[in-house]
């Protein structure tokens, strides 16, 4: 109790906001007189002992009055007031503290231990006090409150005996809080991806867990340089307290309670155990039928361990399953899993638990194991299947490859962590196997896309000898990683290798038509694509091979269907892996077709599903469709959020196809906010003539952006045919001859007018409206609109402009593409007709006071522009802005920019 002279730093916790909230607020109201209560429950291992010094060290440092602070378990030999006692020890000597405290004189006694101060008192490990003194506490903390001075905060692994104080309950980490403790806890070396995804699955979210596991493994392991140990050390001491948690429950409930949870070992992840067999193993294992009824339909029965579900019994803490049979004798724990599969039907539930009780390897059982892995039964469980099948085998070359099968199901289930947990399992498997083509799929999921095209390449040659299908998949699969590089002579070269297979002529069509229109045979590479459109094939691969040649022919209809047809077998198959590639490629086909809406919505899915299964380079192809969804409908915000995740993602990975659809939605949003400098600066690098920085089948298709930036910006000499932008636009042409895409050919118009002499411009713009009522595409259409209304206003042929720019601005309010809308407004409102303003609120009510010339002017201002960069940007004089200018700062009361800014909500 003596005031501390030192300022002590709070622990650092992670996830823990809402209990530090908690806590601080009992803290602060302590500071200022008025006492209370507050009781964290929380299982071994999850931080309540943290947490409570972390409340001991803030209320330090407020120096508010002095702490009582109660660690450890109290001396047995003072019960039934062992607690009690632990707390005046703690307190150290006070003149006139009874060794016996009777419950209803705590109160008084904590209050005189505060010295007429405001007094807290922390007390770790409640839970293991006697009954008496958790009741003397308890009756004491219910009375504190205003004006009593004195605040407990309890810290215990159950609230028995505390009951109507205020409690939390800690749950789990978490996954970014528990990454975030795993870095600290690793330090300025990192831990492999692999080894991170290990620890934090086998911890759970329980940071205690999660800081001995880390702590066991060495530099190397931790590096990714050594193997994993399996299984992996460090865990006895928390496992071992959660196992006690139920130590004191009868002998039958406890054998309940094992059964229960080797029952669940032949489950799928979260399904719980079968109430029914628990409670036929429970009857063979001479549990009492009233014990097992007791423990199974009340809450109370198993001290709240097990919780019923209609005809399934769950943990209510899978740590607690865990630590049971980790804890439980290997004998006791074999016998569970025997009597379990005596009970259950010969077939797969029957080899787990057979598998589970055996002492030792067992040829025979992993062999049986092996045969149940097999479809169609899902992946998740056939990667069980194989894992227990392996550790069964003698043999040491069939052990290593039938861990490295496990990994491969464990794989396309959707669960890379327990794939490359697994795949380390293998050891030195045999080169023909599937470890190399499991390890190069992995990096293709997640890490650099070179080192995964290398690594598939390697793989194909050495499975060739023993295993075509195998090594046709692994060259699939470095083709797939080229094309996401940008890499056009690596993608050729996967393709060339794969053998050709009279049997399989979807795939045939498919690599010699791609090759053909990559080497520049259009007309032969399109009849052969055609024919994977019309293949009838159903197998996902092939069906999202179809897709892609849909959109390499410009069939964007095709590709959208082949898409929704990929997406319903992979669902059907259950091939988790293949997920939020599927939802990716349908996506992306939407998104081509001007389905922005329905692109945005599959996007979304196919985003959850890639970081639920840990496929971040998916994650990065999805975040550049959302950004180029969002250029269209949401504006320059939500487009720049999913392209800065795009880009990140992309570029430690080498993913250029990701890094040039990402940019060219941000130049796209830079183009709908009337930013065209910015626009084409982001462009020129990827589409100009020169060494190639987009991606090669993708830039073509930010060509049209890039000409209207860089004409919009006045980068280029209308009648000019000798700048990089006249070259693009007539590379483009040539693509233009090259795919059937309907959209393309108005395009390609479009980006000559923009750059057509005065005379010819309006022709040009003609020409390309008319391909666009034989194409469709509100949203493309529209752009043209705007662009043809624009350039009439500014020959000031006001009047003619308005129809294209209303068209415009009702296609753009159609396909919901709002920015552009906006855009197209303000146009509207230039050249002299009304339309319907925004709203009062936020920076358009001011602008309601000013002509539409006047605010599009304001606008550019307030987002920092020089009157040069606004003069360039709205094709005026700059005389002429400086003109508005004035009037602006007259009517708006303003004195500079920066106030100007500051108004219409841009002062940042």
């Amino acid at each position: 109790m003596t005031p501390p002279t030192t300022v002590h730093s709070p622990l650092r916790l992670y996830g823990r906001s809402g209990e530090l909230a908690a806590t601080n607020a009992l803290l602060t109201r302590l500071h200022h007189g008025d006492g209370g209560a507050l009781v964290l429950t929380a299982p071994p291992g999850s931080g309540r002992t943290a947490l409570l010094a972390h409340a001991v060290a803030a209320y330090r440092d407020l120096g508010a009055g002095p702490v009582l602070h109660v660690v450890g378990a109290p001396d047995e030999r003072w019960v039934p007031y062992s607690g009690l006692h632990a707390l005046l020890c703690a307190a150290g000597p006070a003149p006139g503290a009874p060794a016996r405290v009777p419950r209803d004189g705590l109160l008084a006694l904590l209050r005189r231990l505060g010295g007429g101060r405001p007094l807290l008192v922390c007390v770790d490990d409640a839970h293991l006090w006697d009954p008496d003194s958790r009741a003397a506490l308890a009756f004491a903390a219910r009375r504190l409150g205003p004006g009593s001075r004195a605040a407990v905060l309890i810290a215990a692994g159950d609230e028995a005996g505390l009951a109507g104080l205020p409690a939390l309950r800690l749950g789990p980490l978490d996954e970014d809080a528990a990454s975030a403790l795993l870095d600290r806890l690793t330090g300025a070396d990192p831990a492999d991806p692999a080894v991170r995804e290990a620890l934090l699955r086998e911890a759970a979210g329980n940071p205690g867990l999660l800081t001995a596991l880390t702590g066991r493994l060495t530099p190397a392991q931790l590096a990714g340089r050594a193997p994993l140990p399996h299984p992996l050390p460090g865990g006895d001491d928390v496992l071992a307290a959660h196992a006690d948690r139920v130590g004191h429950l009868p002998t039958a409930t406890r054998t309940l309670l094992l059964i229960a949870a080797a029952a669940h070992a032949h489950e799928p992840e979260g399904a719980g155990a079968d109430l029914a067999l628990v409670r036929r193993a429970a009857a063979s294992a001479a549990v009492p039928p009233a014990a097992s009824d007791l423990a199974l339909l009340t809450p109370g029965g198993t001290a709240g361990a097990l919780r019923r579900a209609g005809d399934r019994v769950h943990f209510g803490e899978p740590l607690l399953r865990r630590a049971l049979l980790h804890r439980a004798p290997p004998d006791r724990r074999r016998a569970a899993h025997a009597l379990l599969a005596g009970l259950l039907a010969p077939g797969y539930a029957a080899l787990i638990q057979r598998a589970c009780a055996s002492p030792g390897p067992d040829a025979p059982l992993a062999a049986a194991l092996e045969a149940a892995a097999a479809p169609p039964r899902p992946h998740a469980d056939r990667a069980t299947a194989l894992a227990h099948a392996a550790a069964l085998t003698p043999d040491e070359a069939a052990r290593s490859t039938r861990f490295a099968a496990a990994a491969e199901q464990y794989r396309l289930a959707g669960e890379p962590g327990r794939a490359r947990a697994t795949l380390a399992r293998a050891g030195a498997a045999p080169g023909h196997g599937p470890a190399p083509h499991v390890r190069g799929l992995l990096t293709l999921a997640d890490g650099p896309a070179p080192d995964a095209h290398e690594a598939l390449l390697t793989a194909a040659a050495l499975l060739a000898p023993h295993d075509p299908g195998r090594a046709r998949d692994a060259l699939l699969g470095a083709a797939e990683a080229a094309w996401a590089a940008g890499d056009a002579l690596g993608y050729l070269d996967a393709l060339t290798r794969i053998p050709t297979d009279a049997a399989d002529r979807e795939l045939s069509h498919y690599r010699d038509g791609m090759c053909a229109v990559l080497r520049g045979r259009i007309g032969a590479g399109h009849v052969l694509l055609r024919r994977c459109l019309d293949s009838g094939a159903r197998d996902p691969g092939a069906l999202l091979r179809a897709g892609a040649a849909g959109l390499v022919l410009g069939d964007l209809d095709a590709a959208c269907r082949a898409g929704t047809r990929a997406l319903a077998a992979v669902h059907a198959s259950g091939a988790g892996a293949l997920l939020p590639q599927a939802l990716e490629h349908l996506a992306y086909a939407e998104l081509r077709a001007g389905r922005h809406a329905r692109a945005r919505a599959h996007a979304l899915d196919g985003l959850r599903e890639a970081c639920r299964t840990g496929r971040p380079n998916a994650a990065a192809h999805l975040h550049a469709v959302l950004a180029l969804a969002a250029s269209v409908e949401s504006g320059a915000r939500e487009c720049a959020a999913h392209a800065e995740a795009a880009l990140a993602g992309a570029a430690p990975h080498g993913l250029v196809q990701a890094e040039t659809l990402a940019t060219w939605a941000l130049a796209r949003a830079d183009l709908a906010a009337g930013r065209s400098a910015e626009a084409a600066a982001r462009l020129d690098p990827l589409v100009r003539p020169g060494p190639r920085r987009g991606h090669f089948a993708t830039r073509m298709l930010a060509v049209p952006c890039y000409v209207e930036a860089s004409v919009l910006a006045g980068r280029v000499v209308r009648g000019g045919g000798a700048e990089p932008v006249a070259e693009a636009v007539a590379e483009f042409a040539v693509w233009a001859t090259r795919t059937t895409d309907p959209q393309v050919p108005a395009q390609l118009a479009r980006c000559r007018a923009l750059l057509a002499p005065v005379g010819e411009a309006a022709g040009r713009y003609g020409e390309a409206l008319a391909h666009h009522d034989r194409a469709g595409g509100d949203f493309e259409q529209a752009r043209t609109r705007l662009l043809f209304g624009s350039w009439l206003r500014r020959r000031r042929r006001t009047r003619e402009a308005r129809e294209p720019l209303r068209d415009a601005l009702v296609g753009f309010e159609r396909c919901g593409a709002a920015a552009w809308a906006a855009r197209a407004s303000g146009e509207l409102r230039a050249a002299g007709e009304a339309v319907e303003a925004p709203g009062p609120s936020g920076a358009a009510a001011p602008l309601a006071a000013l002509t539409p010339q006047q605010a599009r002017i304001a606008r550019c201002v307030a987002e920092g522009a020089t009157n040069r960069e606004v003069a360039r940007r709205l094709s005026v004089s700059t005389r002429t802005v400086d003109h508005h200018l004035r009037n602006v700062f007259a009517a708006l009361g303003v004195r500079s920019r920066t106030e100007l800014a500051g108004l219409l909500g841009n002062g940042g």
